[in-house]
């Protein structure tokens, strides 16, 4: 799943312009809609036609349990507001205010040690003649008098199309080459959670004293039919020498005299952080927090803004001073609320939505979903059942509840809507005592109980590690459980 193409072109001085890549070709001559890739997406698998069953709801009596832990202290630059784009503009920008045309576009945050960039945008055309490619660019500047050095840790940038269709998965496929992906979210999660750095994204960029560099400079076409549309979803990790600040912003390509397209140039983009205005149209504007309970129905709105916490670490055990995590009792089974949000923690309270440090007011309050984030959990379960016991885990989607209602609701069969798209790694000593890493794609519906991701016989006594590790995918719809059972019949 490795992109071997060159997708890239990052380093430019103020003085070169920026050339449109190919994705098959370094540098050659731009095209308006770019060819198939190379490397196909995994193949699209038809499931068989379900019965159409009358849709029941399931209640599950279990637990539900606070998850330990909490998001580390990494800010994430995170793009995601508006998400379909249609005018030029500012999708956002951490720059100072002053000398900009429209200071309330820059929210005035520098970064500096590590961070993150998460952005997904989508291009649209409005009618028969507005086929233009539009671009993204993210523009980094360097405010001090000595050389800035960014480390590329890992990062990848896919379009829908040609990089990662919606196809149709079954709900578990095992992936170990990470070749299985469905949607350009669920391909960039797979590659930064194996620790892939994409394309041509180097190493390291050395930004020179008060300048500005691009650091992605990337189409979003939509083709030459109508209606088209096309989607860009970007995760970078970094780590800088000192302080920058970055924008992302939003073009149509400039035309050559020949009516040709091209990418945007530096001074280009500089120009238009410096005139330009937010990009449009604007998403719906949340719900006021304060105010939830005077509103029928709640809008979260979409993120753009500078969120606090790259990564959610945790170690479940039966109590913050224990060593292990004692399996349920046969036929029980516990769970711990994944991306819950407010007015969606099951019950307890606990809202894992990552906080804003800098927003635009009328974007979302907190950066739910935690697109991008990592989940680091560990699980040492125990059996303290003084039995031989079989124990399941298994990440579901619950119904939607945010008062404890004793259990879980499900769907049988699950509705036709999907709130789960991306890949978990598994680390855990299977029954014969080998250690195993296993990734697994996951496809669940709104409703969807979920297949075991592993079972595990355990004896008496018996103490089993296991590790679960997913990057909270877009387009995914939280809330999520993870969910620890004994099974009834060993």
């Amino acid at each position: 799943m490795f992109s071997l193409l060159s997708l890239f072109t990052l380093a430019q001085t103020i003085a070169a312009p920026i050339p449109l890549p190919s994705p098959s070709v370094p540098n050659s001559t731009p095209s308006k809609v770019p060819p198939a890739q190379e490397i196909v997406p995994f193949q699209e698998q038809r499931l068989p036609p379900q019965e159409l069953l009358p849709r029941q709801e399931v209640f599950e009596p279990q637990e539900l349990r606070v998850l330990p832990g909490q998001l580390d202290t990494v800010p994430v630059f995170n793009s995601n507001s508006p998400e379909l784009v249609q005018t030029d503009g500012i999708l956002l920008s951490t720059f100072p205010p002053e000398g900009k045309a429209v200071a309330s576009a820059h929210l005035n945050f520098p970064f500096q040690g590590r961070f993150d960039l998460f952005s997904h945008h989508i291009a649209r055309t409005k009618g028969l003649n507005d086929t233009r490619t539009l671009f993204q660019g993210v523009l980094v500047y360097n405010p001090t008098y000595q050389p800035v050095t960014i480390d590329i840790l890992q990062g990848a940038s896919y379009l829908t199309r040609p990089d990662a269709l919606f196809v149709e998965l079954p709900s578990y496929v095992d992936d170990p080459t990470g070749r299985v992906y469905a949607g350009p979210g669920s391909r960039t999660v797979n590659d930064v959670l194996r620790g892939r750095r994409q394309g041509n994204w180097p190493a390291v960029m050395v930004i020179p004293p008060r300048q500005s560099w691009m650091l992605m400079n990337l189409p979003i076409p939509v083709g030459n039919v109508t209606p088209s549309s096309n989607g860009r979803s970007t995760l970078l990790r970094l780590r800088s020498s000192g302080p920058i600040y970055m924008a992302s912003l939003a073009m149509f390509a400039p035309l050559n005299p020949d009516k040709t397209e091209r990418s945007p140039t530096l001074e280009e983009w500089q120009n238009l952080l410096v005139n330009g205005n937010l990009a449009g149209p604007r998403d719906i504007a949340p719900t006021p927090i304060e105010r939830l309970k005077d509103y029928a129905r709640v809008i979260y709105g979409r993120v753009s803004g500078v969120a606090l916490g790259s990564e959610w670490k945790a170690n479940l055990t039966d109590s913050p001073k224990a060593d292990s995590l004692s399996i349920p009792k046969r036929g029980r089974a516990f769970s711990y609320g994944l991306s819950t949000l407010y007015q969606g923690t099951f019950g307890t309270g606990q809202v894992q939505s990552a906080s804003l440090l800098v927003r635009y007011p009328d974007t979302a309050y907190q950066a739910h979903g935690n697109y991008g984030i990592q989940y680091s959990l560990t699980l040492p379960l125990h059996n303290a059942t003084g039995q031989r016991q079989t124990v399941t885990v298994a990440i579901q989607t619950p119904l939607k509840e945010d008062r404890a209602k004793g259990g879980l609701l499900f769907f049988t069969p699950p509705e036709d809507r999907i709130f789960f798209r991306g890949p978990v790694r598994l680390r855990y000593t299977d029954d014969r005592g080998a250690p195993q890493t296993r990734y697994i794609h996951l496809i669940l519906q709104r409703g969807q109980e979920g297949e075991p991701l592993i079972s595990l016989t355990m004896p008496k006594g018996d103490h089993r590690l296991v590790q679960l590790d997913f990057l909270y995918p877009p387009d995914s719809t939280p809330p999520q459980v993870l969910t620890v059972k004994t099974v009834s019949n060993p």
